[in-house]
Protein backbone atom coordinates (compact mmCIF):
# COMPACT_ATOMS: atom_id res chain seq x y z
CA UNK A 1 0.00 0.00 0.00
CA UNK A 2 1.29 3.54 -1.16
CA UNK A 3 2.13 6.27 1.31
CA UNK A 4 0.98 9.91 1.04
CA UNK A 5 3.06 11.75 -1.25
CA UNK A 6 1.01 14.43 -2.20
CA UNK A 7 -0.71 17.47 -0.75
CA UNK A 8 -3.96 16.92 -2.04
CA UNK A 9 -4.15 12.90 -0.79
CA UNK A 10 -2.77 14.51 2.80
CA UNK A 11 -5.72 16.97 2.92
CA UNK A 12 -8.40 14.29 1.73
CA UNK A 13 -7.36 12.52 5.13
CA UNK A 14 -7.99 15.35 7.23
CA UNK A 15 -11.53 15.21 5.32
CA UNK A 16 -14.55 13.69 7.17
CA UNK A 17 -14.40 10.63 5.13
CA UNK A 18 -10.48 10.77 5.56
CA UNK A 19 -11.03 10.75 9.43
CA UNK A 20 -13.63 8.16 9.25
CA UNK A 21 -11.41 5.90 7.54
CA UNK A 22 -8.37 6.15 10.58
CA UNK A 23 -10.65 5.70 12.97
CA UNK A 24 -11.14 2.40 11.62
CA UNK A 25 -8.17 1.66 11.17
CA UNK A 26 -7.01 2.61 14.68
CA UNK A 27 -5.78 -1.08 15.87
CA UNK A 28 -5.54 -2.22 12.43
CA UNK A 29 -2.91 -5.36 11.57
CA UNK A 30 -0.62 -4.57 8.95
CA UNK A 31 -0.45 -8.14 8.02
CA UNK A 32 -4.22 -7.51 6.91
CA UNK A 33 -3.33 -4.75 4.29
CA UNK A 34 -4.94 -6.27 1.42
CA UNK A 35 -7.71 -7.48 3.11
CA UNK A 36 -8.57 -4.30 4.33
CA UNK A 37 -7.84 -2.45 1.49
CA UNK A 38 -10.50 -5.21 -0.91
CA UNK A 39 -13.14 -4.07 1.83
CA UNK A 40 -12.91 -0.25 2.28
CA UNK A 41 -12.47 0.35 -1.74
CA UNK A 42 -16.32 -0.75 -1.71
CA UNK A 43 -17.34 1.95 0.06
CA UNK A 44 -14.13 4.66 -0.60
CA UNK A 45 -12.08 6.32 -2.96
CA UNK A 46 -9.20 3.90 -3.62
CA UNK A 47 -6.21 6.63 -3.13
CA UNK A 48 -8.01 7.58 -0.07
CA UNK A 49 -8.00 4.01 1.49
CA UNK A 50 -4.24 3.28 0.19
CA UNK A 51 -3.40 6.89 2.50
CA UNK A 52 -5.20 5.92 5.18
CA UNK A 53 -3.50 2.23 5.36
CA UNK A 54 -0.18 3.87 5.07
CA UNK A 55 -1.13 6.86 7.92
CA UNK A 56 -2.03 3.49 9.94
CA UNK A 57 0.83 1.90 9.47
CA UNK A 58 3.14 5.38 9.98
CA UNK A 59 1.44 5.91 13.47
CA UNK A 60 2.00 2.66 14.46
CA UNK A 61 6.02 3.06 13.83
CA UNK A 62 5.74 6.31 15.57
CA UNK A 63 4.23 4.77 19.37
CA UNK A 64 8.26 4.21 19.98
CA UNK A 65 8.79 7.82 19.50
CA UNK A 66 5.77 9.58 20.53
CA UNK A 67 3.70 7.02 22.17
CA UNK A 68 -0.40 7.80 22.96
CA UNK A 69 0.10 11.02 20.64
CA UNK A 70 0.87 9.04 17.76
CA UNK A 71 -2.51 7.57 17.36
CA UNK A 72 -3.83 11.48 17.06
CA UNK A 73 -0.68 12.57 15.02
CA UNK A 74 0.04 12.52 10.85
CA UNK A 75 3.41 12.14 9.54
CA UNK A 76 5.20 11.47 6.44
CA UNK A 77 7.79 8.26 6.07
CA UNK A 78 10.92 11.23 6.80
CA UNK A 79 9.08 12.36 9.09
CA UNK A 80 9.00 9.66 11.64
CA UNK A 81 12.43 8.22 10.72
CA UNK A 82 13.66 12.13 11.72
CA UNK A 83 12.02 13.27 14.33
CA UNK A 84 13.17 13.80 17.83
CA UNK A 85 11.73 11.23 20.10
CA UNK A 86 8.90 12.89 22.57
CA UNK A 87 11.04 12.26 25.44
CA UNK A 88 14.12 13.95 24.40
CA UNK A 89 12.59 16.63 22.88
CA UNK A 90 10.58 17.20 26.02
CA UNK A 91 14.12 17.58 27.60
CA UNK A 92 15.35 19.86 25.27
CA UNK A 93 12.22 22.20 25.68
CA UNK A 94 12.31 22.01 29.55
CA UNK A 95 16.02 23.42 29.05
CA UNK A 96 14.95 26.40 26.95
CA UNK A 97 11.91 27.25 28.88
CA UNK A 98 14.29 27.00 32.03
CA UNK A 99 16.27 30.10 30.20
CA UNK A 100 13.14 32.10 30.21
CA UNK A 101 12.69 31.48 26.09
CA UNK A 102 8.92 32.37 25.49
CA UNK A 103 9.16 32.89 21.63
CA UNK A 104 11.24 30.42 19.07
CA UNK A 105 12.02 29.90 15.83
CA UNK A 106 12.19 25.65 14.82
CA UNK A 107 14.02 25.88 11.71
CA UNK A 108 13.58 22.38 9.52
CA UNK A 109 11.04 21.13 11.77
CA UNK A 110 9.67 18.74 10.00
CA UNK A 111 5.91 17.29 10.94
CA UNK A 112 6.41 19.48 13.84
CA UNK A 113 7.79 17.12 16.68
CA UNK A 114 10.24 19.40 18.56
CA UNK A 115 7.39 22.21 17.91
CA UNK A 116 4.75 20.15 19.82
CA UNK A 117 7.30 19.30 22.52
CA UNK A 118 8.15 23.13 23.00
CA UNK A 119 4.71 24.29 22.98
CA UNK A 120 3.55 22.25 26.09
CA UNK A 121 6.65 24.04 27.78
CA UNK A 122 4.75 26.53 27.00
CA UNK A 123 6.81 28.57 24.20
CA UNK A 124 5.28 30.08 21.22
CA UNK A 125 6.80 28.41 18.07
CA UNK A 126 7.26 29.72 14.78
CA UNK A 127 7.50 26.45 13.16
CA UNK A 128 9.29 26.88 9.28
CA UNK A 129 10.21 24.23 6.83
CA UNK A 130 10.39 24.07 2.88
CA UNK A 131 8.54 20.51 2.24
CA UNK A 132 4.27 21.44 1.74
CA UNK A 133 3.41 18.13 3.16
CA UNK A 134 5.56 18.29 6.32
CA UNK A 135 4.07 21.93 7.23
CA UNK A 136 0.69 20.29 6.11
CA UNK A 137 1.68 17.09 8.98
CA UNK A 138 2.87 19.52 11.09
CA UNK A 139 -0.42 21.98 10.93
CA UNK A 140 -2.15 18.95 11.55
CA UNK A 141 -0.28 17.53 14.47
CA UNK A 142 -0.63 21.30 16.19
CA UNK A 143 -4.39 21.09 16.07
CA UNK A 144 -5.08 17.34 16.93
CA UNK A 145 -3.11 17.97 20.06
CA UNK A 146 -4.60 21.36 20.83
CA UNK A 147 -1.40 23.48 20.09
CA UNK A 148 -2.66 25.27 17.47
CA UNK A 149 -2.69 28.81 19.00
CA UNK A 150 1.16 28.42 19.77
CA UNK A 151 2.03 27.33 16.87
CA UNK A 152 2.57 29.21 13.59
CA UNK A 153 3.96 26.69 10.80
CA UNK A 154 5.49 28.61 7.80
CA UNK A 155 5.84 27.01 4.47
CA UNK A 156 9.69 28.42 3.11
CA UNK A 157 13.07 27.85 2.87
CA UNK A 158 15.24 28.36 6.23
CA UNK A 159 17.69 30.68 4.68
CA UNK A 160 15.27 32.99 4.18
CA UNK A 161 13.64 33.27 7.08
CA UNK A 162 14.22 36.94 9.49
CA UNK A 163 14.38 35.56 13.24
CA UNK A 164 15.55 38.70 15.04
CA UNK A 165 13.07 39.18 17.75
CA UNK A 166 12.91 35.69 18.98
CA UNK A 167 14.35 34.74 22.18
CA UNK A 168 15.90 31.39 20.66
CA UNK A 169 16.67 29.13 17.37
CA UNK A 170 16.10 25.89 17.67
CA UNK A 171 17.88 23.76 14.07
CA UNK A 172 17.36 20.34 13.20
CA UNK A 173 19.44 19.91 9.60
CA UNK A 174 18.46 17.28 7.80
CA UNK A 175 21.01 14.34 7.91
CA UNK A 176 19.70 12.24 5.29
CA UNK A 177 20.21 11.87 1.67
CA UNK A 178 17.48 12.73 -0.08
CA UNK A 179 18.52 10.63 -3.40
CA UNK A 180 19.15 7.08 -1.49
CA UNK A 181 17.97 7.72 2.13
CA UNK A 182 21.52 6.68 3.90
CA UNK A 183 22.72 8.95 6.49
CA UNK A 184 24.82 11.75 5.70
CA UNK A 185 27.88 11.93 8.27
CA UNK A 186 29.99 15.35 6.99
CA UNK A 187 28.05 18.09 9.18
CA UNK A 188 28.52 20.16 5.88
CA UNK A 189 26.25 17.90 3.61
CA UNK A 190 23.79 18.30 6.04
CA UNK A 191 21.03 20.61 4.54
CA UNK A 192 21.47 23.30 5.45
CA UNK A 193 25.06 23.03 6.42
CA UNK A 194 26.36 23.41 9.75
CA UNK A 195 28.08 26.19 9.25
CA UNK A 196 25.24 27.68 8.14
CA UNK A 197 23.04 26.42 10.97
CA UNK A 198 26.18 27.77 13.67
CA UNK A 199 26.14 31.73 12.14
CA UNK A 200 22.36 31.33 13.09
CA UNK A 201 22.48 30.25 16.05
CA UNK A 202 24.76 33.32 16.77
CA UNK A 203 22.47 35.48 15.80
CA UNK A 204 20.03 35.13 18.62
CA UNK A 205 19.83 35.59 22.79
CA UNK A 206 20.14 31.53 22.57
CA UNK A 207 20.31 28.14 20.40
CA UNK A 208 20.09 24.85 20.10
CA UNK A 209 21.29 22.94 16.92
CA UNK A 210 20.42 19.11 16.59
CA UNK A 211 23.27 17.23 15.25
CA UNK A 212 24.41 13.59 14.95
CA UNK A 213 26.18 12.07 18.16
CA UNK A 214 28.94 10.91 16.00
CA UNK A 215 29.59 14.25 15.03
CA UNK A 216 34.20 14.69 15.08
CA UNK A 217 34.77 16.84 18.61
CA UNK A 218 36.82 19.25 15.86
CA UNK A 219 34.01 19.79 14.01
CA UNK A 220 32.27 21.57 17.15
CA UNK A 221 31.91 25.55 17.54
CA UNK A 222 34.17 26.52 20.63
CA UNK A 223 32.04 29.60 21.81
CA UNK A 224 28.96 26.67 22.29
CA UNK A 225 28.32 23.34 24.43
CA UNK A 226 27.51 20.62 23.36
CA UNK A 227 25.34 18.20 24.94
CA UNK A 228 24.97 14.10 24.23
CA UNK A 229 21.75 12.98 25.11
CA UNK A 230 20.96 9.52 25.77
CA UNK A 231 17.20 7.48 26.31
CA UNK A 232 16.98 4.28 27.69
CA UNK A 233 20.80 3.57 27.23
CA UNK A 234 20.81 4.25 23.14
CA UNK A 235 22.48 7.62 21.92
CA UNK A 236 19.68 10.00 20.22
CA UNK A 237 21.87 13.07 19.26
CA UNK A 238 24.02 15.75 20.17
CA UNK A 239 22.39 19.27 20.42
CA UNK A 240 24.46 22.13 19.88
CA UNK A 241 23.42 24.97 22.67
CA UNK A 242 24.77 28.97 22.70
CA UNK A 243 23.94 31.54 24.74
CA UNK A 244 25.43 33.07 28.09
CA UNK A 245 24.43 30.42 30.07
CA UNK A 246 26.26 27.78 28.32
CA UNK A 247 30.00 26.98 28.85
CA UNK A 248 32.22 27.37 25.70
CA UNK A 249 33.70 24.67 25.08
CA UNK A 250 31.90 22.55 27.55
CA UNK A 251 30.80 18.67 27.09
CA UNK A 252 27.97 17.27 28.57
CA UNK A 253 26.43 13.89 28.68
CA UNK A 254 22.50 13.38 29.90
CA UNK A 255 20.77 10.26 30.41
CA UNK A 256 16.74 9.93 30.24
CA UNK A 257 14.38 8.69 31.11
CA UNK A 258 15.94 9.88 34.76
CA UNK A 259 17.40 12.89 33.76
CA UNK A 260 21.14 12.69 35.09
CA UNK A 261 23.50 15.13 33.87
CA UNK A 262 27.05 14.94 33.69
CA UNK A 263 28.93 18.33 32.82
CA UNK A 264 32.39 17.41 31.71
CA UNK A 265 35.59 18.93 34.07
CA UNK A 266 38.00 18.61 31.12
CA UNK A 267 39.97 15.92 33.09
CA UNK A 268 43.07 13.66 31.49
CA UNK A 269 42.30 10.15 30.93
CA UNK A 270 42.65 7.69 34.00
CA UNK A 271 45.78 5.41 34.39
CA UNK A 272 45.08 2.10 32.97
CA UNK A 273 45.53 -0.77 36.26
CA UNK A 274 44.51 -4.19 36.55
CA UNK A 275 41.07 -5.37 36.90
CA UNK A 276 39.43 -4.61 39.99
CA UNK A 277 36.83 -6.48 41.78
CA UNK A 278 33.95 -4.04 39.72
CA UNK A 279 33.80 -3.71 36.05
CA UNK A 280 31.49 -0.28 34.82
CA UNK A 281 30.46 0.39 31.39
CA UNK A 282 30.03 3.90 30.54
CA UNK A 283 26.41 5.00 29.23
CA UNK A 284 26.97 5.83 25.05
CA UNK A 285 26.17 9.38 25.85
CA UNK A 286 29.11 9.42 28.57
CA UNK A 287 31.71 7.93 25.81
CA UNK A 288 30.65 10.14 23.23
CA UNK A 289 31.11 13.31 24.89
CA UNK A 290 34.63 12.14 26.14
CA UNK A 291 33.50 12.20 29.76
CA UNK A 292 34.75 8.61 30.62
CA UNK A 293 37.53 10.09 33.16
CA UNK A 294 34.67 12.66 34.62
CA UNK A 295 32.81 8.88 35.74
CA UNK A 296 36.41 7.27 36.92
CA UNK A 297 36.82 9.85 39.16
CA UNK A 298 33.46 9.58 40.90
CA UNK A 299 34.05 5.67 41.03
CA UNK A 300 37.82 6.12 42.05
CA UNK A 301 38.25 4.05 38.82
CA UNK A 302 40.72 2.86 36.31
CA UNK A 303 40.76 1.93 33.09
CA UNK A 304 41.44 -1.57 31.92
CA UNK A 305 43.02 -0.87 28.54
CA UNK A 306 44.23 2.88 27.47
CA UNK A 307 42.25 2.65 24.24
CA UNK A 308 39.07 0.87 25.72
CA UNK A 309 36.10 2.61 27.78
CA UNK A 310 35.58 -0.08 30.47
CA UNK A 311 36.59 1.31 33.57
CA UNK A 312 37.47 -0.94 37.18
CA UNK A 313 37.47 -0.26 40.60
CA UNK A 314 38.11 -2.10 44.18
CA UNK A 315 34.95 -0.74 45.58
CA UNK A 316 31.76 -0.69 44.69
CA UNK A 317 30.39 3.22 43.81
CA UNK A 318 26.81 3.80 43.00
CA UNK A 319 26.56 6.50 39.57
CA UNK A 320 24.13 6.73 36.91
CA UNK A 321 26.45 6.86 34.68
CA UNK A 322 27.48 3.09 33.93
CA UNK A 323 26.39 0.25 34.45
CA UNK A 324 28.52 -1.73 37.13
CA UNK A 325 29.68 -5.94 36.90
CA UNK A 326 30.93 -8.20 39.77
CA UNK A 327 34.06 -9.75 37.95
CA UNK A 328 34.16 -13.54 38.84
CA UNK A 329 37.05 -14.48 36.17
CA UNK A 330 39.76 -12.81 34.42
CA UNK A 331 41.16 -15.01 31.62
CA UNK A 332 43.10 -15.01 28.61
CA UNK A 333 40.84 -14.88 25.18
CA UNK A 334 40.60 -19.21 24.34
CA UNK A 335 36.99 -20.77 23.43
CA UNK A 336 37.78 -23.75 24.68
CA UNK A 337 38.79 -22.99 27.84
CA UNK A 338 35.49 -20.86 27.90
CA UNK A 339 32.97 -23.40 26.81
CA UNK A 340 34.70 -25.82 29.49
CA UNK A 341 34.61 -23.40 32.31
CA UNK A 342 30.77 -22.77 31.17
CA UNK A 343 29.51 -26.15 31.32
CA UNK A 344 31.03 -26.68 34.95
CA UNK A 345 29.20 -24.08 36.09
CA UNK A 346 25.95 -25.13 34.56
CA UNK A 347 25.90 -22.06 32.63
CA UNK A 348 22.88 -21.97 29.95
CA UNK A 349 21.98 -18.23 29.73
CA UNK A 350 24.79 -15.95 28.54
CA UNK A 351 24.76 -12.51 28.11
CA UNK A 352 27.98 -11.40 25.60
CA UNK A 353 29.10 -8.30 25.76
CA UNK A 354 31.80 -6.51 23.31
CA UNK A 355 34.73 -3.64 23.58
CA UNK A 356 37.89 -3.84 21.26
CA UNK A 357 37.42 -7.32 20.31
CA UNK A 358 36.88 -8.72 17.04
CA UNK A 359 35.01 -11.68 17.88
CA UNK A 360 31.31 -11.71 17.04
CA UNK A 361 28.76 -12.56 20.10
CA UNK A 362 26.90 -14.64 17.90
CA UNK A 363 29.70 -16.85 16.34
CA UNK A 364 31.03 -17.43 19.97
CA UNK A 365 27.74 -18.34 21.14
CA UNK A 366 27.32 -20.73 18.50
CA UNK A 367 30.64 -22.38 19.26
CA UNK A 368 29.95 -22.10 23.08
CA UNK A 369 26.84 -24.50 23.14
CA UNK A 370 25.40 -22.97 26.43
CA UNK A 371 23.64 -25.62 28.38
CA UNK A 372 21.98 -25.66 32.13
CA UNK A 373 19.81 -23.46 34.65
CA UNK A 374 22.74 -20.49 35.72
CA UNK A 375 23.26 -17.40 34.30
CA UNK A 376 26.88 -14.99 33.70
CA UNK A 377 27.83 -12.10 31.69
CA UNK A 378 30.64 -12.56 29.34
CA UNK A 379 32.58 -9.29 28.25
CA UNK A 380 34.99 -10.09 25.29
CA UNK A 381 37.65 -6.99 25.69
CA UNK A 382 41.43 -6.19 25.88
CA UNK A 383 43.49 -6.03 29.02
CA UNK A 384 46.71 -4.36 28.82
CA UNK A 385 46.58 -4.60 25.19
CA UNK A 386 45.80 -8.33 25.59
CA UNK A 387 42.66 -9.75 23.96
CA UNK A 388 40.66 -10.94 27.30
CA UNK A 389 37.70 -13.24 28.61
CA UNK A 390 35.87 -11.16 31.70
CA UNK A 391 32.95 -13.03 33.50
CA UNK A 392 30.78 -11.86 36.21
CA UNK A 393 27.44 -10.44 36.83
CA UNK A 394 25.20 -7.17 36.19
CA UNK A 395 25.10 -5.19 39.20
CA UNK A 396 21.15 -4.91 40.14
CA UNK A 397 20.00 -2.55 41.68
Amino acid sequence: MGQVTDLDTFTALLTPEGQELLAALRDHDPADDLAAATRLRRTHPAPLVSAALGQARLRQRAVAKFGDDARRMYFTPNGVEQSTRATVAAHRAARLAALGVRTLADLCSGIGGDALALARAGISVLAVDRDPLACAAARANAEALGLAGLIEVRCADVTEVDTAGFDAVFVDPARRSTGRGGRIFDPEAYSPPLSWAVEAARKAPYAALKIAPGVPHEALPEDAETEWISDGGDVKEAVVWFGAAFTPGGRRATLLPGGASLPGAGLPDPEPGSVGRWLYEPDGAVIRAHLVADVARQIGGRLIDPTIAYLTADELTATPYATAYEITDVLPFNVKKLRALLRERGIGIAEIKKRGSAVSPEELRKKLRLEGVNSCTIILTRVAGKPSMLLGRPVRG
